[in-house]
């Protein structure tokens, strides 16, 4: 919501030394989100005045038509000679009273103004448009053209009120009143503390049986429905220059007088309403569900299938609108435009403009209207008030402010006739303890300050009288008696609806601030869980591994899963789909950290981050065998335990994954090096890494799955409870899947299931052992057969070398057929052995050695390297 500041102030007296800076404090202390004080005209100076437009010359020659034109500005310009200014616009004739910006003036931009030779003419200022003095979109797509009884020489700036403070609100779904004038002016004079002028305190006459003819079909959809006839509009009124300067300021575009009239009371009021073509309404109007297949074409030109749950305003022939959100095509007003003059300098018709106008001022059901603008796509400013709340009662004052403006305005006649269709319903009053908003904010706040500040919300308070007595008889609890206040919530607060919100109500108009700062003090043992230590153990050594964290949303699109190449029958691919997803495109729940790791692997690889290591750590999200519907659990007491058991077997099995991707290269060239891209290898160390904080050993052997590369992809397993389970996998992806995905050529990824891990692992710190006696160290190469993977070598030698074998490392891979024989390789590992309580013997180091390799020939084939 934006809100221009000199608006604001018709409303409340603010000093006159506030700045929209400080009204933009008072207001956050109050609750409102103000993002934003956009000082309009700030750079803008002098002189800028208006004008007459004497003589027009076309000028030959040039690419685009450009016109010689003297313009009379009075005695702005010093002399009282016309002025003369080179112009390309072609919407305004002679005669016409346009905005002059003279030499020595800045706009908007610091863009300064001078005298200057122009397509061979010297151009002492210009002619301006909106766009041109900032003040954005006013429908003429051209120069400025002002009624013609706007005075010769008058300050434009004045006069177009260039000069203002816009706040920029953000209004919160529960605060919908603040969608309005009348509601930020109600915010404001409580922070200041200042009467407020309401706007809708209005003379409004009673229903009477005259008013054009409404029925009502759906109550509960429209409980209230306000009718009122304007006749013999002038066709040649527009609207003046401060009703179209307050819609610019508001983000709104000046249409047409009766069109900008209905925006500007909305805006006011904050009651969206709608005007109809009372000659193209066909009878009775009514308001009512939409049947089977029915079609409205909406003032935006897009014809819509209606559903049978939208609310919509008919006539004889059936749907004109759809209630509180937009209306239709077949009763639009027949305006004159903003503009005066079309491309070619001339004056346009209308044929057949509006005269008689039925005005239709309403209050719709909030969830409906949201419904209906969602399932069109169709969000306007109406149905964001409708969605949020409108305040029912202003409905009559907002038609009656309408009528009044249009007979002002545009020389109509009131009819007589009132329609008001109302559907009984009983104030919501609220009974809450007097010392209720002290217990929730802990400060003594006294019954005086909660209703004083709940009367300045606009509630009407009462005291429970005999119990307030009888608390002061008999001290308070002690004789049972509770001092209550019985409040009557306001009818624009439809949010308030429990004695929290009063509460809230209070707390946030005696500031925020002044709540003391108390640290929580947890109990003992209330710490992070075992899974929540490891989930942060584990970021914090990837990270310190190079890796990025990069969470994303865990929707996915079922077509990913043939983008990363998995089979038919995956898992995987089982999903649990949302029933109201956010995007169309992307309807189901992640089984894998993958595809939103890619895809920011992609995004930030184009724009130029090329060497890229990221990782997430998150819930993935697998369908049960047994589908179940949810309870709902009850609020009134804590769940049972079987309530609680019974809520999770409804929801679907959510294991913990980390995942990391890399691409580019892992190890920068410098002075120190060569550098080194990035390979299968990181993938599986960050594995390890991962797997070390966890406690746990990792096996690593060849595999083979989805989108990873078939000759350079392992997989990862560990062992629980004596049982062997595979966690995931990590290498080399297929260059495939990378051109698929539009990914960089070599890229990596490695994925593990961080729930099975913990369950292999040992989360009890280990302390490295520390030896004093010397470590024997030794080498050994051995040949095997290619399909024999080096993990199950490197299993056979730390088995066989027994306890003495402190560690062992792969060292080198060779490969030779002239020397070692077709289909063969030579895997050369170093061996380290110590012993705790003694120095090893070269005979003691070598024998471990000999039942190492031993070991592994009996269990691989492997033979010492000759």
């Amino acid at each position: 919501m934006r809100v221009p500041l000199s608006w604001l102030r018709e409303y409340v007296d603010l000093p006159a030394t506030e700045t929209g800076r400080d009204v933009q404090a008072k207001l956050i202390s109050a609750g409102l989100e103000v993002e934003a004080v956009e000082h309009l005209g700030a750079d803008l100076k002098g002189p800028l005045v208006v004008g007459q437009v004497l003589t027009i010359e076309e000028l030959e020659g040039f690419k685009k038509p450009i016109r010689f034109c003297t313009v009379d500005v009075g005695q702005a310009n010093g002399t009282g000679e016309p002025q003369e200014v080179v112009c390309g616009a072609r919407n305004f004739a002679a005669g016409d009273k346009v905005v002059v910006v003279l030499p020595g003036a800045v706009l908007p931009g610091g863009f300064a103004i001078a005298a200057r030779k122009t397509y061979g003419k010297v151009s002492h200022g210009m002619i301006c448009s909106s766009d041109e003095l900032g003040m954005g979109d006013d429908g003429s797509k051209g120069i400025i053209v002002l009624p013609p009884e706007t005075e010769v020489g008058k300050d434009a700036i004045e006069l177009l009120e260039l000069v203002d403070e816009v706040l920029d609100i953000a209004v919160t779904p529960d605060r919908g009143y603040c969608l309005s004038m009348r509601g930020v002016a109600r915010e404001t004079a409580t922070a200041y503390g200042l009467p407020l002028r309401d706007p809708a305190l209005l003379d409004v006459p009673g229903p009477n049986a005259f008013g054009y003819p409404v029925k009502v079909s759906d109550p509960a959809g429209c409980d209230r429905f306000t009718a009122r006839t304007v006749t013999g509009l002038s066709p040649d009124a527009r609207s003046p220059i401060w009703l179209q300067r307050r819609l610019q300021k508001a983000g709104m575009r000046p249409i047409s007088l009766a069109v900008d009239i209905t925006n500007y009371v909305m805006l006011e009021l904050g009651q969206p309403l709608h005007a109809y073509d009372r000659s193209l309404v066909q009878g009775t109007i009514g308001v009512r569900r939409a049947e089977p297949g029915e079609k409205l074409t909406t003032l935006d030109g897009v014809q819509r299938t209606l559903d049978t749950e939208d609310l919509v305003i008919t006539d004889e022939r059936g749907p004109i609108g759809l209630a509180g959100v937009m209306g239709g095509a077949n009763t639009e007003i027949a305006d004159l435009p903003q503009s005066r003059t079309d491309s070619t300098g001339g004056t346009p018709t209308v044929e057949n403009a509006t005269a008689d106008v039925v005005i239709e001022a309403a209050h719709f059901d909030s969830v409906s209207i949201a419904r209906t603008a969602r399932r069109h796509k169709l969000s306007s400013e109406a149905s964001r008030r409708f969605e949020r709340g409108v305040d029912p009662q202003a409905a009559a004052a907002a038609a009656q402010r309408t009528v009044d403006l249009l007979v002002l305005l545009a020389g109509g006649t009131a009819e007589a006739g009132v329609t008001e269709v109302v559907a009984p319903t009983a104030p919501h009053t609220l009974t809450i303890p007097a010392d209720h908003p002290d217990k929730v904010a802990g400060v003594a706040y006294g019954r005086e300050t909660v209703v004083r500040r709940l009367q300045q919300v606009g509630c009407d308070v009462m005291g429970n009288t005999a119990a307030w007595n009888a608390s002061l008889r008999g001290g308070g609890r002690e004789t049972g008696g509770q001092d209550e206040l019985i409040v009557t919530v306001p009818s624009w607060r439809p949010d308030l609806t429990d004695p929290n919100d009063l509460a809230e109500e209070v707390i946030r108009l005696e500031g925020y601030e002044n709540l003391p700062a108390t640290l929580p003090r947890p109990p003992a043992g209330r710490g992070l869980t075992g899974r929540q230590r490891l989930h942060r153990r584990i970021g914090r050594a990837l990270a310190g591994a190079g890796y990025v964290e990069a969470p994303n949303y865990p929707f996915v699109g079922e077509q990913v899963f043939d983008q990363l190449g998995l089979d038919a029958g995956d898992p995987a691919r089982r999903v649990v789909k949302l029933t109201n997803p956010l995007s169309d495109e992307e309807p189901a729940l992640r089984t894998s950290l993958l595809p939103g790791l890619l895809n920011a692997l992609r995004r930030n690889d184009g724009r130029g981050s090329h060497d890229l290591a990221l990782f997430e750590t998150g819930l993935v999200f697998f369908p049960r065998e047994e589908q179940r519907t949810a309870v709902r659990l009850p609020v009134d007491r804590r769940p049972t335990d079987e309530e609680l058991a019974g809520l999770d077997a409804a929801l679907p099995d959510q294991p913990r994954h980390v995942a990391a991707v890399l691409a580019g290269a892992r190890e920068q060239a410098g002075w120190w090096g060569a550098g080194r891209p990035a390979d299968w290898a990181d993938a599986i160390e960050a594995a390890r890494t991962v797997a070390a904080e966890a406690g746990a050993e990792l096996i690593v052997r060849k595999g083979r799955y989805g989108p990873w590369h078939p000759g350079r992809c392992a997989e990862l397993a560990v062992v629980v409870d004596g049982t062997e389970r595979m966690i995931g996998h990590a290498g080399e992806l297929h260059p495939g899947v990378l051109k698929t995905l539009g990914l960089p050529a070599r890229s990596c990824a490695m994925e593990l299931d961080l729930d099975v891990l913990e369950q292999a692992g040992n989360d009890t710190p280990q302390a490295p052992g520390i030896s004093t006696f010397p470590v024997a160290t030794q080498d050994v190469a051995l040949v095997v057969d290619e399909s024999v993977p080096a993990s199950d070598v490197e299993a056979a030698l730390r088995e066989g070398a027994g306890a003495l074998l402190e560690s062992i490392r792969l060292f080198d891979v060779y490969e030779n057929a002239e020397q070692l024989g077709e289909g063969r390789k030579s895997l050369a590992y170093a061996l380290r052995f110590r012993a705790t309580d003694r120095t090893l013997t070269v005979d003691e180091a070598s024998a471990a050695r000999e039942t190492a390799v031993a070991l592994a020939g009996e269990r691989t084939g492997a033979v010492l390297r000759g």
